[in-house]
């Protein structure tokens, strides 16, 4: 998925929960023209623009695919992140230039390392006729961000209790623990399920912060109740959390990790260490796709030792690649 907002505004949109939590409102985001489908998106905001690694958080869905066309993000570009695709409803496609294509399906993850640069494009399978999940991504290290593109593809066993079913994809929790490779600090990720009236404690890695997405249902986190599409921000030292359903079943993403301790530059779908970073990020792909040109590295690579092309090559016949927005006219801030 890329993120389409030409001109994002910055909003304050917190509301405290219990002592150092909050409670992060969603906006809503166009993911194309008028009749697209829009998503709704709780990272990042203004006051918190990270949980652990995790950096930004698409909610979207059940959509209709026949009414907005569903998932439909022709080929752009990542550098410095991951991307983690996780569905309730439907099929997405994936194809990148790293050479990895895969259909991802409810209860399957489809994990993309961009590392130093990647392209990908995205669209509903023909057989969805509803769409309903998150895209999530998470930065990388600093000593790891300059890898080369990888791909993951992972189902996790579901594992219940009392009248919870969790499905752990990455990280540790409740027991199970997923084998995939973030190149991060510690995270976690996991949908929830829950029965109406059910309780679940679960415990908690301290030295994490955490969120939980409501995306159905009535659901209260350590007795604080959190609306449906609304993310729940717990800081550090927290060694455990009681997730209690109400009338209603209960569908929830929990995400978290250790703190990133890095600052970040994230613009458009790059995420660097600085403006004159993600400059060069942008300047790349518009000459890469024709959108911008400008002359190839004389020696096959660019400053940074990545080889050209950052962003491709990229099989033939799929739809034009996105040109970027142009950049802001003031310097990006790092955050974090």
């Amino acid at each position: 998925m890329t993120n389409l907002e030409r001109n994002p505004q910055e909003v304050l949109c917190t509301e405290a929960i219990g002592a150092g939590a909050a409670l992060l409102t969603p906006r809503d985001v166009p993911l194309g023209g008028p009749r697209a489908m829009t998503v709704r998106r709780t990272l990042p905001q203004r006051h918190r623009s990270l949980i652990g690694a995790w950096c930004f958080l698409d909610h979207y869905g059940p959509d209709p695919v026949a009414d907005t066309g569903g998932m439909s993000v022709a080929r752009h570009p990542h550098t410095g992140l991951a991307t983690v695709s996780w569905l309730f409803t439907g099929g997405i496609s994936h194809l990148d230039s790293a050479g990895y294509s895969a259909d991802v399906r409810p209860g399957e993850v489809n994990l993309m390392i961009a590392g130093r640069g990647i392209s990908h494009q995205e669209f509903s399978t023909p057989d969805t006729t509803t769409l309903h999940g998150v895209q999530l991504w998470y930065a990388l290290p600093d000593d790891t961000r300059h890898m080369a593109p990888t791909f993951e593809h992972y189902t996790p066993e579901p594992v219940k209790s009392h009248g919870a079913e969790l499905r752990i994809f990455i990280g540790e929790l409740a027991g199970s623990t997923s084998p995939v490779n973030t190149y991060t600090p510690p995270l976690v990720a996991a949908e929830i399920l829950m029965e109406p009236g059910a309780e679940l404690k679960l415990d908690l890695d301290p030295s994490f912060e955490h969120g939980v997405l409501v995306d159905t249902g009535d659901l209260s986190l350590n007795s604080a109740p959190v609306p449906e599409d609304h993310l729940a921000y717990l800081p550090t030292g927290r060694d455990s959390m009681v997730l209690t359903a109400g009338e209603k079943p209960v569908r929830a993403m929990l995400l978290g990790g250790e703190p990133l301790g890095e600052q970040i530059v994230m613009w458009w779908n790059f995420v660097g260490r600085t403006h004159e970073e993600v400059v060069a990020y942008r300047e790349q792909w518009q000459a890469e796709i024709d959108a911008e040109p400008a002359p190839t590295p004389e020696s096959g690579t660019y400053s940074d030792g990545t080889p050209y092309p950052r962003f491709g090559p990229f099989p033939d016949g799929q739809p034009a690649p996105l040109p970027a927005p142009t950049l802001p006219t003031v310097t990006l801030r790092p955050r974090g």
